[in-house]
């Protein structure tokens, strides 16, 4: 009994501190000292279960008193355990605190383990949005003895070692450090006629197929969660999730640059020249019709609206960017070589007003300098 700390001291107060100052104090030292906060910390849970104590008896108006009287030798004779009350209830006192439900720190840990697949999909799908079957290896609680790891008739029975605690108290005098109890495994209880179909476990393993959807717009790399879809949880406690690592295919044809998609198109001096209409697969329906102006230059982008990707949370719907590529021919036939000469000849009479002038400035600037460099001669 000497060794317990004052609560007063242990939650930072005064003992002429009221209710809410209690609460309050015990909101920000049970936050900082959460075993959930303080992963590898073995001190954390020694100090959480201190600030938890000291708060159950300080916010009853009964037990504080009793507590302000004779001290720590009052609560020895106000109930068994510990003195406090507890009885194994310090973390049900935090989840109502805080709110328990959802969220809480027991059943956050003792929920199963999640799990995380990956599936592959092609950039059609990702547009269109798809619903497909997966499997899943995972545990299930045991159908023989519904997941308590006993033999159908029996039950789990308290541990020796820790007397139920789940922990055992090692060291000497002040110096005490709290240990999850080797023969239980901190569950308290221990197996003495385990069932034959899990082995004492609680858990077969077994496949699984999943349904999911996946989503119009989903892009490599989105995760998808499935609630309950992972490991059975001990003890009763509810399952883990499944995670849904989304990977979408290359496509040969279509970049994807968020909503946009992006391709190149090869077009010919004809093309670029007189102008024409292109007909282009679409990744979400019919072919797009794409009209080329006439005097399109090369690697210029022509903008198709409302032909990319969906966008997952959102209405509108990307666009489809077409970049030109002029493409130069490397084999002519006969006739192709003569109307090009027929061609070159027009040019060199009659030049287009770009050539033309950038031709003409070459000269200006080449005939400019030999000017230059004569009137410097001496």
């Amino acid at each position: 009994m000497a060794n317990k700390r004052c609560y007063y001291e242990v939650l930072e107060l005064e003992r002429s501190v009221d209710e809410d100052g209690i609460k309050s104090s015990y909101r920000k030292l049970a936050m900082q000292w959460h075993p959930d906060r303080n992963a590898g910390n073995p001190d954390a849970e020694i100090r959480f279960r201190e600030v938890t104590e000291a708060y159950h008896v300080l916010r009853d108006p009964e037990k504080r008193k009793r507590y302000d009287r004779y001290g720590h030798a009052g609560m020895d004779s106000g109930g068994g355990g510990d003195g406090s009350g507890m009885q194994g209830s310090i973390f049900d006192i935090f989840n109502d605190f805080f709110g328990g439900g959802g969220g809480g720190g027991r059943q956050r840990r003792n929920a199963g383990e999640d799990l995380q697949v990956e599936t592959l999909i092609d950039l059609g799908e990702a547009a269109r949005g798809i619903t497909k079957t997966i499997k899943v290896s995972r545990n299930e609680a045991c159908g023989d003895c519904s997941g308590s790891g006993c033999k159908p008739g029996s039950k789990k029975t308290k541990c020796r070692k820790c007397d139920g605690q789940g922990a055992i108290l090692q060291g000497q005098g002040f110096f005490r450090i709290q240990r999850t109890c080797p023969a239980c495994g901190g569950a308290g209880q221990t197996i003495t006629d385990p069932c034959k179909g899990c082995a004492g476990a609680g858990v077969k393993p077994i496949q699984q197929e999943v349904e999911i959807r996946i989503p119009a717009g989903v892009d490599d790399g989105v995760t998808l969660r499935l609630t309950g879809y992972g490991e059975t949880g001990p003890n009763g406690a509810p399952p883990g999730d499944l995670y849904v690592l989304i990977r979408v295919r290359k496509h040969p044809f279509f970049q994807r640059d968020g909503a946009d998609l992006v391709c190149e198109v090869p077009f010919t001096f004809a093309q670029a020249a007189l102008g024409d209409t292109l007909e282009l697969p679409c990744i979400t329906g019919d072919p797009v019709k794409l009209e080329i102006p006439a005097g399109l230059q090369s690697m210029e982008v022509l903008r198709v609206p409302g032909r990319g990707m969906p966008h997952l949370r959102g209405a509108r719907t990307g666009d489809l960017l077409v970049q030109m590529r002029l493409e130069t021919p490397k084999k002519l036939t006969a006739r192709q070589k003569e109307l090009f000469r027929e061609l070159k000849e027009i040019e060199d009479k009659h030049p287009q007003s770009q050539s033309k002038g950038f031709f003409d400035r070459i000269r200006e600037f080449f005939s400019g300098s030999n000017e230059e460099s004569k009137a410097e001669k001496p």
